[in-house]
């Protein structure tokens, strides 16, 4: 009988590698070791998602652990004693031989370099999102993984939602009529700076001392060199340009994705933006603090035109006239505009999805759920 490593070469992996219930292997609660994939982490700090994705492997052998800076990641080294531990991702993919499958969750600007080197070793990977820096390095990441027959998933989480399959389904359904405008927003990057814990008279250019348990060089990876700043590592890179991808490559994945699968949307035929001011101190290194960005789209089969508005930094879309005087915009969301009724779509609420105003959600007739549902979001693990 082929080994589950062996039989995941040609079946699918995902960030929880449940893929044959263990019964069948061996009545149930056994586990076979060969039903047990090795799996890798880089990027495995405390509360970041590479530790919360490795959680969700727990079932799987956890055999190497991967991180710039080992401060940061003591509680997950400790968490895992049987895993061995590595500063460089070049050294742990090239020694260590038994690694079947990489997670990434490092800043942006290397989730490419880790990816391009594991997939081309033959390991299979789950990458968060987004899942390059660049439109190019996706392009260049999409086909080596075609090439090298390896299986590949980006954790972009709300794709396995409920809620994105109801939605699919109410628009299929005619339930706002035909889409032509959508308004999706988020209030990242939160307060006066671009990005709340950014301060401008640090003056990021000065010469600060390097963490003893930091290796900077490995940090900045594929970046120009810069020197070491809190403002940067650990919690502020999304704001810089040589690291991060701004609140839409932060937000506006998970965002926008519901509106992009419902709706069937490609590429847009037209893009226009604005955004405020750069803090003069760092010129043009960093996202704006807020920023609008319209985009248009073809028609797409029985779809037609559309125009998607995306808004960050706080700036709301114009106020639904089916709002009552208690409604109000959730702080990330989007809001679908049909010709005979508006979806809400509250991206980190309780309320979910919703068709206003509520009398319209009240008496519409629900559909059949005809699209495949996942038991649990990490699963599938996202588009």
């Amino acid at each position: 009988m082929s080994s589950r490593r062996k039989f995941l070469k040609k079946s699918i992996i995902i960030p929880s590698i449940m893929i044959l219930p263990r019964h069948v292997l061996g009545g149930k609660g056994y586990t076979s070791p060969s039903d047990k994939l090795n799996i890798a982490g880089v990027g495995v700090r405390k509360w970041g998602m590479g530790s919360g994705n490795l959680s969700n492997c727990e079932t799987e052998n956890i055999v190497a652990l991967c991180d710039v800076d080992h401060k940061l990641s003591a509680e997950t080294f400790n968490k895992y004693p049987k895993a061995k531990v590595y500063k460089d991702f070049r050294v742990m993919l090239e020694t260590q031989k038994d690694i079947d499958a990489v997670i990434v969750a490092t800043p942006d600007h290397t989730h490419a370099i880790i990816s391009m080197m594991s997939i081309k070793l033959g390991k299979h990977v789950f990458c968060q999102k987004p899942l390059t820096h660049t439109v190019y390095e996706a392009r260049v990441i999409t086909e080596t993984a075609r090439k090298y027959k390896v299986q590949t998933q980006m954790g972009n989480q709300g794709r396995s939602s409920e809620e994105i399959r109801r939605l699919k389904e109410w628009i299929d359904d005619g339930a706002i009529g035909p889409v032509r405008k959508v308004y999706a927003w988020t209030d990242r990057p939160v307060g006066g700076n671009p990005w709340d814990t950014f301060d401008a008279k640090a003056k990021p250019k000065e010469k600060l001392p390097i963490p003893k348990d930091l290796d900077w060089d490995l940090w900045l990876g594929p970046a120009k060199y810069r020197n070491y700043h809190p403002s940067y590592h650990p919690n502020s890179w999304r704001a810089w340009i040589d690291f991060g991808t701004g609140s839409m490559g932060d937000m506006g994945c998970h965002i926008i994705d519901p509106s992009f699968y419902a709706l069937e949307l490609g590429a847009p035929s037209e893009i226009q933006a604005t955004s405020t001011h750069w803090i003069p101190e760092v010129e043009s290194q960093t996202y704006p603090s807020a920023s609008i960005v319209r985009m248009k789209f073809p028609k797409r089969g029985n779809h037609p035109e559309l125009e998607l508005t995306w808004s960050d930094g706080r700036i709301l879309p114009p106020i639904p006239e089916e709002f009552k005087d208690t409604d109000k915009f959730t702080l990330s969301g989007a809001m679908i505009i049909g010709d005979k009724g508006k979806i809400i779509h509250d991206s980190h609420g309780a309320s979910g999805l919703k068709i206003i105003p509520k009398e319209k959600m009240l008496s519409y007739k629900q559909p059949p759920k005809v699209i495949p549902r996942i038991n649990g979001d990490w699963r599938e693990g996202g588009a």
